[in-house]
């Protein structure tokens, strides 16, 4: 019987846990919460999200919903568990954070073949098993992102940032309306609550935005020793996004289109857009406001937006470091390491962005743990499918100055036909990807 360790309890290591398990191996899950937490996490749970509670599209046409149907038909436990805690989000899935958390929880300690140990792991050979998947993601503890900086050279590093979080019932709701872009979900109430903002209110706000406060990063080493702030282009923090232009965040996150403020009867010059954090939907995710300005900065300029003049902040927007490995360099398309074959990587720390991109890369890693301990072939996904694309982007050697990916269709091959109409393009990728799944799990039974 194989015995595969699994250390970090995030969305890709239980994952990884979850399907190791389920091909039949022993599974040691190991997880430092709660004898000790990351500057981000807070639950003693596991899956815990500490971003956005969204997991983008639910389309299949859709990249993001197509990895996420991918996932679905390998098994996956997030999946299941993000199905049964939704919140209403249009066309997105989102979910409530806390129950999320707690089901996945739920389901991998009830599984009868994982056992769960609390502890950190600073070693990484000191956890022994047929194969060994490190998924402590991109806040891996200190100690071992030192060793793990020492075994491969160094690390590489970028700043990630948090929306804030504000109370339902302290929002202004005569200067806010409900309603989903161009109409989507039409017969309901809209799944956003839309805080619109006139040309002179906007640029109001933005000039005190570009001019706040912020928080002080950590100094973090670099080969020259200096302080080098890297942001991930797909979580800038908005006061940063707001420096390269006054219309910058307006034609970002701020962007009005597909919507019409039904006061006025008119697209507004921009809008923010709260989305349910729970199920209760007393608690509101301000879309896209990623930020790293003082708390006290925080509460004056965002309330400079009509609808939150008198907001009620639940948690406010914070900034922390994350680190993720040279993976092209490092890793083949099963997460391995290329010279040490039992050794696996999974989630955020190995460049996939994204909590489903994440977690679908510890199913990989888990299959393929397990079929490198019983001395079987790896399970190489087709580049047709976006999870096989990704785990292909990752281990690609030809991939210069890396930086962390989320599911987009330019990963994967093109159509051998050209077609210029971009659903119906969408639509077949979305198509071929699932039936070049099928057969390559229907191969492999």
């Amino acid at each position: 019987m194989s015995h595969i360790v699994v250390v970090g309890a995030g969305l890709a290591g239980c994952e990884a846990a979850w399907t190791a398990a389920n091909a039949g191996a022993d599974v040691t899950l190991i997880e430092m919460k709660p004898d000790k937490y990351t500057p981000a996490h807070t639950s003693p749970d596991f899956a815990e999200l500490v971003c956005s509670n969204s997991l983008k599209a639910k389309r299949v046409e859709t990249a993001a919903g197509l990895l996420k149907q991918e996932m679905r038909r390998l098994g996956s436990v997030c999946m299941a568990a993000a199905d049964t805690c939704a919140v209403p989000a249009g066309g997105a899935l989102a979910v409530d954070r806390k129950l999320f958390s707690k089901e996945v929880t739920a389901r991998i300690l009830a599984h009868p073949k994982i056992k769960v140990v609390r502890r950190e792991v600073t070693d990484p050979f000191g956890p022994e098993g047929d194969a060994v998947i490190f998924a402590t993601g991109p806040l891996t503890s200190p100690g071992l992102s030192r060793r793990l900086a020492e075994m491969f050279g160094g690390a590489l590093s970028f700043y990630d940032a948090a929306a804030p979080i504000v109370s339902a019932e302290s929002v202004d709701m005569e200067s806010a309306f409900r309603a989903s872009r161009y109409g989507r979900d039409e017969g309901s109430e809209g799944d956003y609550i839309n805080c619109p903002l006139n040309k002179e209110e906007y640029e109001a706000f933005h000039a005190a935005l570009v001019s706040a406060e912020t928080a002080p990063l950590h100094r973090f080493d670099t080969e020259d020793g200096a302080c080098d702030p890297r942001f991930y282009e797909g979580c800038m923090p908005i006061e940063v996004l707001a420096k390269r232009g006054v219309d910058s965040i307006r034609f970002g996150p701020m962007r009005p289109v597909g919507l019409r403020d039904p006061r006025t009867g008119h697209r507004p010059w921009a809008v923010l857009q709260l989305r349910s954090e729970n199920a209760d939907g007393t608690m509101l995710n301000m879309v896209g406001f990623q930020t790293n300005l003082k708390f006290g900065e925080q509460k004056r300029v965002f309330g400079m937006i009509p609808a939150l003049h008198d907001a009620e902040f639940l948690r406010y927007g914070v900034m922390h470091r994350n680190t993720f490995l040279d993976s092209p360099r490092l890793l083949t398309p099963m997460f391995s390491l290329k010279y040490i074959p039992k050794m696996f990587f999974a989630g955020q720390m190995t460049g996939v962005e994204g909590y489903m991109e994440s977690a679908a890369s510890g199913i990989l890693a888990g299959i393929n743990a397990v079929r490198i301990a019983k001395g079987h072939p790896p399970l190489i996904l087709p580049r047709e499918t976006m999870t096989g694309a990704l785990a292909a982007y990752i281990s690609d050697p030809n991939v210069r100055e890396f930086q962390p990916m989320g599911a987009n269709f330019g990963l994967v091959l093109p159509l051998e036909e050209q077609i210029r109409d971009k659903r119906e393009r969408c639509s077949a990728l979305a198509r071929r990807a699932l039936e070049s799944l099928d057969k390559a799990l229907e191969s492999d039974i």
